[in-house]
């Protein structure tokens, strides 16, 4: 399998880049489908991009775009997100900043947006990572919480009973994420997923874990990944592209497709992710197929599958 990387440099005085998941719908797919993958990318992509014409934090941004894909039933995070083998919605979220800072979930199950819980870690707890937050800790931060049902699509219960007439998992893919540089100069990453559809009840991803799924530190990058987590996990991938450019002084093009050569490829997965510079360019590099993600180019977002 090819890496491939596409760079694009700043169209705005900052700069924001979302994904939808690797590997996801095949470009030869049904119009609708594909037409509502550009839709639900499109608004992200804007909801990100609303808050850093404001002025607004690269924070606030990165979250306000993963929220919109949570919201959104055809992404593989929060409502809709792929099922566990008992049929429940386990989410996995995590947020950094570029000072350090950083928060993350695991297995959240009543949070209606996990990308938020991770951020209420980061700036309300001593911790990093919590796993399987409990109502009161929700209540205590008033996180927005639903019915564990209220996740649950009946595509996804279709999904998981074909995988179990089969005795498989279904493929690791379908994250969302963003990354963006606001105006003061400060990067950000976040990243939300279901994991994979049948996986054991209480599996952890790449996308909880710091360093893994997501990576931010000022003066150097942002990174959020989608693809084979446990390929993720034992590469630090997020973090290994941050080390090239800030001990190597590899530009960003070339850490992005090293990475991803050597992590992934030496272990045969698929997966993808983005990123961008403290100067504002933007890169996405892929070792799968497909890639869902937007970016602006000039007057124009745009959106690719």
């Amino acid at each position: 399998m090819t890496v491939r990387v596409m760079v694009a440099a700043p169209a705005r005085p900052w700069s924001l880049v979302i994904h939808g998941g690797a590997g996801g719908p095949k470009t030869d797919g049904a119009a609708d489908e594909l037409s509502a993958y550009h839709v639900g990318l499109r608004a992200a992509y804007e909801a990100g991009e609303a808050v850093l014409a404001e002025g607004g934090a690269a924070l606030d941004a990165v979250c306000a775009a993963v929220r919109t894909l949570e919201d959104d039933p055809i992404f593989n995070a929060g409502r809709g997100a792929v099922l566990a083998a008992d049929g429940t919605a386990e989410h996995d979220a995590s947020v950094m900043t570029g000072d350090g800072r950083a928060g993350a979930v695991t297995v959240s199950r009543r949070a209606r947006n996990p990308v938020e819980l991770a951020r209420v870690v980061r700036d309300r707890s001593p911790h990093v990572l919590l796993a399987d937050p409990p109502r009161e800790v929700l209540d205590q931060w008033s996180i927005e919480e639903v019915d564990p049902a209220w996740f649950v699509t009946e595509f996804r219960i279709e999904q998981l009973r074909t995988l179990q007439a089969a005795a498989t998992t279904g493929p690791r893919h379908g994250t969302v994420g963003a990354v963006a540089l606001d105006l003061g100069g400060a990067l950000a990453a976040a990243t939300s997923t279901g994991g994979m559809s049948n996986k054991a009840n209480g599996r952890v991803g790449d996308s909880p874990v710091i360093g893994a799924g997501t990576y931010a530190r000022d003066g150097v990058v942002a990174v959020s990944t989608t693809g084979e987590g446990e390929a993720f996990l034992e590469g630090v991938v997020a973090h290994d592209v941050y080390a090239r450019m800030a001990y190597g002084g590899v530009p960003l093009p070339a850490a992005v497709e090293a990475t991803l050569a050597t992590e992934l490829g030496s272990r045969d997965a698929m997966g993808a992710l983005i990123a961008v510079g403290a100067d504002g360019r933007l890169a996405v590099g892929t070792r799968s197929d497909t890639m869902l993600a937007a970016w602006r180019d000039g007057d124009e977002i745009v959106t690719r599958t």
